[in-house]
């Protein structure tokens, strides 16, 4: 029989702290045999979480504003375990069913849990009211500050009324979580948990309350997961994880008939040489400072699983003649890394030999300074080399300085390798030999090349011409270079960059706002008052100066909003890339012998205005 709202507050009022548990009954139903165990109920688990900074379960950013209608203070940290909100089973714990506003829910009775919660499902579904609070701080992992809490909100469990107060989160196979701050309502209980059996005494009459075994997951290990699979015969395993594919990339490119034709004349330059690269007269050296003595690293230990997958890539480059065996007394270690596609990249760690290494002073290009080129330019491809820096012979005296050593030999390189402290000037300094300036931007292995019309597009082609074909784009009005996306309009920021910007977290110290602001500083030039909005950050990078306040909130919000927003929403635009054709008009038609100072905006008709001025001087 349920009670009335009057008769449950009358409950809570007089009543004392939980007793320990005095219930022992544990005794199966049926006995079968002596030593005999029933089977149990429930859903075994393997969590599995990853070593990362970063909480798997986060949920300050998914949770909506909340009204603000009545100040609420919390007296407390508030506590709950990680289990309880995922879902698994604590042994203080028990699940069973019950229901809110006629919706079935699962209810987790948890005697670790300091307050009460409710999924931010369910009250979202069915539109509880919510009254602010002041901010308090959730301990789960790491502690996390939120506000809010919904009022007087009634659960039927088992036929009891339940009317208490909870706090929103997210939760995982559960919708509410009934903590101390409801046990501690009831006085005296008699509890056994391994029993899953709840009795305390409610207006003169004894209330049971038993849990499910069935909504139940208990955390087991790996040892005790390999017995089960013995004994059941079966599992199941599921990996969560993300992957992202953009359209993009789902569809298949339309190539312009001009340029298939040229991609079909030089169909040999999509394939992998067989042999050495021609001389080219940019040989790469290796130039060891004065009194360096043999760099020999020890190699590292990698899993057994690897080294099939090394024996693999060892032999299909020794088969391309990218390296060979070698006697050399130096050696760098080996390892793999992954790819986004899922494949291996054999990478040597020359960071000892490049210690050793006199520096290049070549300049690497700037990306502002290649994209100021395109004025003009409509019809856009771009190329990405495949192993871009391959196709540079080392020099004959310095091949066994890039030794390396695996578990099943050694070796040196014959072309210039990653990895290398000057690889990427000796092979911009290639590519720059051409035809910089003109129709091409180069930036180490990514090559655009950039015509105003289709014809001289397929003109261009024809002369440069080995890319990696699967990241090219061909003959395109508008794609992706450098971080931008660029069309005949110009310049616009890369949705698929500025995603990482929108999903940032508040920085919780110096380094991850650095992280913030190098990010956000990409597309300075995009954001019109970028310095005045993000001042009170750049003020945080004072020494001993980093605290949180509400200035520095609204500066982090304003800069993901501007960069998270289309630019007809916010101020964030495109740029057009400068012409500079008029501007050496203009300093044809200037007179001998005078100079002024100016700031000029690249519009024809300001162009105009400016040289008449300046001719009245």
């Amino acid at each position: 029989m349920g009670l009335t709202l009057g008769q449950t507050r009358a409950i809570r009022q007089g009543r004392g702290s939980v007793d320990s548990p005095i219930m022992k009954s544990n005794r199966n139903e049926h006995s079968y045999a002596p030593g005999h165990r029933c089977k149990k109920n429930e859903l075994s688990v393997l969590l599995v979480q990853n070593d990362e900074p970063e909480s798997e379960i986060n949920t300050e950013d998914k949770e909506k504003t909340l009204d603000a209608t009545i100040v609420h203070e919390m007296d407390k940290e508030v506590e709950i375990h990680l289990n309880s909100v995922v879902g698994l089973t604590n042994p203080k714990t028990m699940k069973m069913e019950g229901v809110i506003n006629d919706q079935r829910v699962v209810i987790l009775i948890d005697s670790g849990a300091t307050h009460n919660f409710i999924s931010t499902e369910i009250v979202e579904k069915k539109r509880i009211k919510v009254e602010k609070t002041s901010d308090y701080m959730i301990t789960l992992g790491r502690k996390s500050k939120r506000n809010g809490i919904y009022k007087l909100v009634e659960v039927d469990v088992q036929g009891l009324v339940v009317i208490e107060d909870f706090l929103p989160i997210q939760l995982g196979n559960s919708h509410v979580i009934l903590g101390i701050q409801w046990l501690e309502t009831l006085g005296t209980i008699w509890v056994n948990w391994k029993a899953q059996i709840m009795k305390f005494p409610v207006a003169g009459r004894t209330v049971t309350l038993k849990g499910d075994p069935s909504l139940g997951k208990s955390l087991l290990s790996l040892k005790a997961m390999s017995k089960i699979i013995q004994q059941e015969g079966q599992a199941i395993l599921v990996e969560l994880g993300s992957c992202l594919l953009s359209k993009e990339e789902e569809q298949e490119p339309q190539v312009p008939t001009e340029v298939q034709a040229v991609l079909d004349e030089f169909e040999q330059v999509f394939s992998m040489p067989k042999d050495l690269p021609p001389q080219r007269g940019k040989d790469h050296a290796i130039n060891l400072k004065e009194g360096t003595e043999v760099v020999n690293v020890r190699p590292y230990r990698y899993p057994h699983y690897q080294k099939s997958e090394i024996e693999k890539l060892v032999k299909e480059m020794l088969e391309a003649k990218i390296f060979r065996p070698s006697n050399s007394p130096f050696s760098s270690p080996v390892l793999l890394v992954k790819k986004k596609d899922g494949s291996w990249r054999f990478c040597v760690d020359y960071r000892a030999l490049n210690k050793a290494t006199v520096i290049d002073k070549f300049p690497i290009p700037v990306t502002d300074e290649l994209l100021d080129e395109l004025h003009g330019a409509k019809v856009f491809s771009k190329l990405d080399l495949k192993s871009g820096y391959h196709p540079i012979r080392m020099k004959g005296d310095d091949v066994y300085k890039t030794a390396f050593r695996t578990h099943q030999g050694h070796y040196e390189f014959m072309v210039m390798p990653f990895g290398l402290v000057n690889a990427p000037s000796t092979f911009q300094s290639l590519m720059n030999e051409d035809y910089p300036r003109k129709f091409v931007l180069v930036f180490f292995d990514d090559i655009l090349i950039y015509s105003p019309t289709i014809e001289e597009h397929v003109k261009h082609m024809r002369v440069v011409y080995m890319p990696n074909k699967k990241k090219c784009d061909f003959a395109k009005e508008r794609l992706g270079y450098l971080g931008y996306v660029i069309s005949k309009e110009g310049m616009e920021v890369d949705e698929s960059k500025v995603k990482s910007v929108r999903e940032w977290q508040a920085p919780r110290n110096v380094t991850e706002l650095r992280g913030f602001l190098g990010l956000s500083g990409c597309y300075i030039k995009f954001v019109k008052g970028y310095g005045m909005i993000a001042s009170p950050l750049t003020d945080l990078l004072k020494k001993n100066k980093f605290e949180w306040s509400t200035d520095a909130q609204t500066s982090f919000n304003r800069l993901k909003e501007v960069l998270s927003s289309k630019p007809e929403q916010t101020e964030l635009s495109s740029l057009t890339v400068p012409n500079w054709v008029p501007w050496d008009r203009f300093k044809e038609e200037l007179k001998e012998d005078v100079f002024i100072g100016m700031i000029t905006n690249q519009s024809p008709n300001s162009m105009k205005r400016l040289t008449e001025r300046a001719l009245l001087l």
